[in-house]
């Protein structure tokens, strides 16, 4: 009864942990491109954020839906993180010139000799949010091509278990985590990618390919149903 109980809590922690690892690693790649790789420096992370904001509205616009459907989660992700924790606030008071107290004029040295990394945090987390909200969008093409795969592997589930044909565990298995592979580390590239991304050819692609997998996993199936 405890663990019932204790699993929406559970569930939280994970979703918060993982959010919190992916931000970081977000930042990590950012400030490496940022500072080491791009000549154009932060101009190129706002161009890519740019970039992929134009991508996601206008295939919003062609699903019928409005630009806040790709603007609303990158502007709650920011406040979550930057707002909430009075780090956007602390920009804007530092911004003004006027006089501070003591302890204030010590965190705004800090915050502006960080200024460029903070700043790129800024910006990384608003094209997180972005790529989310496109990833998203394309959720019910995933669930429609796993769905078609499932339902031709259990077809040919029945007709191979009708003419006598062999039933396969590790088949069935290793289709299940290449499919988990696929969707959690295709994922994952998509987001973290320091380039613009090509949605339309890379997440069809990485749907075609999971419900192949869906496909083999569901003929192999060996349990009775």
């Amino acid at each position: 009864m405890a663990s019932l109980l204790l699993s929406p809590l559970k569930l939280v922690f994970s979703l918060t942990l993982g959010l919190v690892v992916l931000l970081l690693c977000v930042w990590i790649i950012d400030w490496l491109f940022v500072f080491k790789f791009w000549p154009q420096g932060i101009e190129r992370l706002r161009e890519l954020l740019a970039h992929d904001l134009a991508r996601g509205i206008t295939l919003c616009a062609k699903q019928g839906g409005s630009a806040s459907a790709i603007t609303a989660p990158a502007n709650a992700l920011y406040a979550i993180v930057f707002e909430a924790t009075g780090i956007h606030g602390m920009g804007t008071q530092f911004a003004d010139r006027s006089a501070l107290s003591i302890p204030d004029t010590i965190v705004r040295r800090g915050y502006v000799s960080h200024g460029e990394e903070i700043e790129t945090a800024m910006i990384g987390t608003q094209l997180l949010g972005v790529r989310v909200a496109i990833l998203a969008r394309f959720a019910p093409l995933l669930l429609l091509l796993y769905a078609v795969g499932a339902a031709d592997g259990l077809t040919q589930r029945a007709i191979r278990r009708a003419c006598g044909g062999r039933e396969s565990a590790s088949l069935y298995h290793r289709a299940k985590y290449l499919q988990l592979a696929v969707l959690g580390l295709g994922g994952l590239a998509l987001l973290m990618w320091p380039a613009a991304v090509h949605w339309q050819l890379c997440v069809p692609l990485g749907a075609l390919v999971m419900g192949g997998w869906a496909s083999v996993q569901w003929a192999y199936y060996k349990k009775h149903m």
